[in-house]
């Protein structure tokens, strides 16, 4: 009985697995043969050399820089940011419905809008921003070339903002009422509340948005190609933006999948790093 449950299971199961097997793992697999060869069509073995010349390579090591950095701001940005608003809108406010859906809307546009219409609005002669300068006779600026990087991080949360408020909203409407009754019974103001009550037992909400922003992150393409091109001085030659400008401007598909291979180590360590961490920090009441 067992074992026809168990075939069933895997029938049933089958879809998926192939799907993963040709859609994930066969093309991880001929990365990784790639990433071994050389020469124009890849066609040269070359062993560890692509790996080797990743490492040597000053380029390669500033874009990986530069996209940790990236990094960083995004994802402590997106579990700030998202947390506080999900505290804002989680109160019983007129209208916020409609706020929750505003907030909502740009992580709902695609990368390439966004880009573009950022790039529009930061534009140095044409840009909203430096017209409204304009208008008070103040000083235009260059949004693109004096923090580049950081116009970038800024970007990126204004679009993933809302989707990581729903995260919290939800893991903050998950908690149970009594909790905070209890809590208020004894005396505990609304800051011992949220640092004893509400911060803990978003933990698992918190864990979640921190690997999805650090994933996010360390994948990030559109905003360097559209928006800064990977300048300037490549202060924003993200790390996909590297890549990709090695494998299809290049034509070095090897040293190219080396780079996609060091970056999947990269993010699995730092997810199973997470994660761990993640584990040991559950709270339970």
């Amino acid at each position: 009985m067992r074992a026809r449950r168990a075939r069933t299971a895997y029938l049933f199961l089958a879809p998926a697995l192939l799907f993963f097997a040709v859609f994930y793992y066969v093309p991880i697999a001929d990365v990784v043969h790639t990433s071994l060869h050389t020469g124009p069509r890849a066609d040269e073995f070359d062993g560890l050399g692509n790996y080797v010349d990743a490492f040597d390579d000053p380029a390669a090591r500033n874009s990986f820089v530069v996209t940790l950095l990236f990094t960083v701001g995004t994802t402590v940005g997106a579990i700030v940011l998202g947390l506080g608003l999900a505290l804002l809108v989680n109160r019983p406010l007129r209208g916020r419905a409609l706020f929750r859906l505003a907030l909502l809307v740009p992580y709902l546009t695609s990368v390439a809008v966004v880009g573009l219409l950022w790039r529009n609005i930061l534009d140095p002669q044409l840009g909203i921003l430096n017209r409204m300068l304009r208008e008070f006779d103040l000083p235009t600026q260059q949004w693109l070339n004096t923090a580049p990087l950081t116009t970038l991080v800024v970007i990126t949360l204004w679009q993933i903002s809302g989707y990581t408020m729903i995260l919290f909203l939800a893991g903050l409407q998950g908690i149970p009422e009594v909790y905070y009754e209890a809590a208020y019974l004894d005396g505990a103001g609304s800051r011992q509340r949220f640092w004893r009550i509400t911060l803990p037992l978003l933990a698992p909400t918190t864990l979640f948005v921190a690997v999805m922003a650090v994933i996010s992150g360390l994948q990030a393409f559109g905003q360097a190609y559209i928006i800064t091109n990977g300048g300037p001085a490549d202060s924003t030659d993200l790390y996909v933006f590297h890549l990709f400008n090695v494998a299809f401007r290049s034509r070095d598909f090897g040293y190219s999948s080396a780079l996609s291979v060091l970056l999947l180590i990269v993010i699995m360590v730092f997810t199973a790093l997470q994660m761990r961490a993640g584990r040991r920090r559950e709270v339970r009441y």
